[in-house]
């Protein structure tokens, strides 16, 4: 019988996800595709929390990860089921878990879901708030180095406190700690855009199991979003992925004219609430659907 969102099955423990599970979780984000790595695993121990199932404290068999933010929100994400334990009511109660958690602290969850998952999370209390696509590059055509729109470098330590700034009003909340543990990981894809003297835009990336994420990218308009991207496209081997909201359309369009495909269509979506958080008109690029 299928588990409810307060019941687990029998035998079913729930805990906290701890460092002695990360290659169990890894194991788990690989059986189902996805792209993160242990250091992905890690910024939920770091920087959130994680909770995991069990059988009598054994292995994690499934999990899920929260993010919080300092603006009143936080992420929900690394929904993972093994393929032989679904279909038995395990994700939802993770789901609802992790939404209790987070209400308790007065944290709206947020989340980015499939076509698949948008239909249960609606379910539970989730709204939509925008679209976006995936967009893959596993063979990509260099673009042209000449006509940027505004000069492009690689990012210095002391940008950093403007960064965080002018993130902080685009995405909505404070998210330092992860900006600077993102662009550790992938330091050529690390630029900052100037423009009359200013930051007027910068762009992180970090490498994955198998290919590296461009994102987050935030720009005054879109002119300076393609030459960031020109910058570290020519830096940065392929296989590539971008997460590209559809308001952005035009971006993916050029994206599309170096050789990336769309993988799949991600939905925002809100519990209880159609809200958009921060400024979308100058979020081109998120940092990742388990990240925000």
């Amino acid at each position: 019988m299928a588990a409810s969102d307060r019941d687990l099955p029998p035998g079913i423990v729930a805990r906290a996800l701890r460092a002695s599970d990360l290659g169990a979780a890894l194991a788990l984000s690989e059986e189902a595709g996805w792209n993160q790595n242990i250091a992905d695993w890690r910024i939920f121990l770091d920087l959130g929390g994680a909770v995991c199932l069990t059988r009598d404290d054994g292995s994690p068999i499934a999990t899920a990860a929260t993010l919080p933010y300092a603006g009143g929100f936080a992420w929900i994400s690394m929904v993972i089921v093994s393929a032989p334990e679904r279909r038995r009511g395990l994700a939802r109660w993770l789901l609802r878990d992790c939404v209790e958690t987070l209400a308790a602290r007065q944290l709206v969850p947020l989340l980015d879901a499939t076509p698949a998952g948008r239909t249960v999370y609606l379910g539970l209390g989730f709204q939509d708030c925008w679209t976006m696509r995936r967009l893959v590059g596993r063979a990509v055509r260099m673009p042209a180095l000449e006509r940027c729109a505004a000069t492009v470098r690689p990012l210095a330590p002391s940008d950093w406190p403007q960064i965080f700034a002018y993130d902080a009003a685009i995405f909505g909340a404070d998210r330092g700690a992860l900006l600077r543990r993102i662009a550790e990981r992938l330091p050529q894809a690390a630029l900052v855009a100037e423009r009359g003297g200013r930051i007027a835009g910068y762009l992180l990336g970090r490498d994955g199991r198998v290919m590296r994420q461009l994102g987050p990218l935030a720009a005054e308009d879109g002119d300076i979003a393609i030459s960031l991207l020109v910058h570290a496209i020519a830096a940065v081997p392929a296989p590539l992925t971008v997460d590209v909201p559809d308001r952005h359309a035009a971006l993916g369009d050029w994206l599309a004219t170096l050789g990336f495909a769309t993988e799949r269509p991600l939905i925002r979506m809100a519990y209880g609430t159609n809200a958009a958080f921060g400024d979308v008109t100058r979020h081109f690029a998120i940092a990742g659907p388990e990240l925000g």
